[in-house]
């Protein structure tokens, strides 16, 4: 049985981390020392949940999480530094601070180091997140022990949803668009300003036109899809930030 720890402190450990070059050790205090800050911990650096959704969703909302009083969003997972090092740059994920647990110091001493031979990964870390304050941890959210790799209350939004159940969440944001488009760079021109992070697909290069009219049915760009609905194109994004606005 994994052991919820909330009102415990944090272990003492030194992380072996190699930054610009150089290595660096990093300990405990100096990642939760008078700070608040949130974890989540993972079986492996790019294996597929925790590349696809765990390590993304994190790196999206952690501005949000920042504008909630959190001071930091750590990634820690029972790899070497080079190994978390390229899989930050692999994500993108400029947000979020991964730190190496190379040895499973960290893991084992906060209870959750467990055995994954059957996949040869040998010991590696069960998946949680963890709210963190000043070194002492305030919430945890363990995932169900049960085969497999369960992923259902360790994510970022369950997280968020802890520290401010009404927080504001970002619009998922997706545009098909097409190079020299004057309404493409228009309707991209209205997300920058107002701050909002969208997703690009390039007809002719990603996708085909007939992918675009299969999805909206149209053959025109840009596209725009917010929040899983297809809103359309400029003019229709315009109106539809309008709105938004008006609310």
């Amino acid at each position: 049985m994994l052991e919820n720890r909330e009102g415990q402190r944090v272990p003492s450990v030194t992380f072996k981390t190699r930054q610009q070059g150089e290595w660096v050790d990093v300990k405990s205090h100096d990642i939760f020392a008078g700070k608040t800050v949130v974890v989540f911990s993972l079986p492996g650096a790019f294996t597929p949940t925790c590349s696809s959704a765990h390590v993304p969703r994190y790196n999206e909302l952690a501005p949000v999480l920042k504008e909630n009083g959190v001071d930091e969003v750590v990634c820690i997972s029972v790899n070497d530094t080079f190994v978390m090092n390229e899989w930050a740059k692999e994500q993108k994920a400029d947000r979020i601070t991964f730190l190496p647990d190379g040895n499973g110091e960290f893991t084992e001493g906060m209870g959750m180091l467990v055995d994954k031979d059957d996949l040869g990964f040998g010991k590696r870390s069960w998946r949680y997140s963890m709210l963190v304050k000043d070194g002492v941890i305030e919430k945890m959210f363990i995932e169900p022990e049960k085969p497999g790799d369960p992923y259902e209350v360790s994510d970022a939004d369950t997280m968020l949803g802890y520290i401010n159940p009404n927080a504001k969440k970002p619009h998922d944001v997706m545009l098909f668009t097409r190079a020299g488009c004057p309404f493409c760079a228009r309707a991209k021109g209205m997300l920058h300003e107002r701050g909002m992070e969208f997703e690009e697909v390039a007809v002719g290069e990603s996708v085909s036109v007939r992918a675009v009219r299969a999805a909206t049915g149209a053959d025109s760009v840009p596209q725009v899809f917010i929040d899983g609905q297809l809103v359309g194109g400029s003019d229709e994004l315009a109106e539809w930030l309008s709105a938004r606005e008006a609310a």
